[in-house]
Parts: structure tokens; C-alpha cells; sequence
């Protein structure tokens, strides 16, 4: 027993009189709104991975090296 076009349908349409079609439209927006930033910050994320390249320079300052005569 599953859902048919029908049952979809006038499903859709009790969501249309409850909630009316602007406010529907807003939170389509909204909700595409929040996937699209959340795609952006999964792909942001990837770019700016450290890569695990063991020949990769790492610049920098030595303030304390340690010695065996220490």
C-alpha cells in the first residue's frame, strides 16, 4: 500500500489551503537558500584540506631546539 499521484495530489492540496501559496514559496526559498550555503561549506571544506603530500615545506620559526646536550 503505497502513495498514488491522487493521494499526492490532494495531499498538496490541503498543504495549499493551510498554508497558503506565499508562504509555501517563502519557505521553498528559504530551505534553498540553507542547502545551497550548506553545499558551498562542504565544498569550502574540501578546498582547503591539508593535503598529506609528505614532501610539502611547512614555513616557519624555530624559537626552541632542543639538543642532546640539554
Amino acid at each position: 500500500m503505497g502513495l498514488s499521484v491522487t493521494h499526492l495530489l490532494v495531499v498538496l492540496a490541503i498543504v495549499i489551503v493551510v498554508f497558503g501559496t506565499k508562504r509555501l514559496r517563502n519557505i521553498g526559498t528559504d530551505l534553498g537558500g540553507a542547502i545551497k550555503g550548506f553545499r558551498s561549506a562542504i565544498k569550502d571544506g574540501e578546498e582547503n584540506k591539508p593535503s598529506d603530500d609528505k614532501g610539502e615545506t611547512i614555513e616557519g620559526e624555530v624559537t626552541f631546539k632542543k639538543t642532546d646536550k640539554d
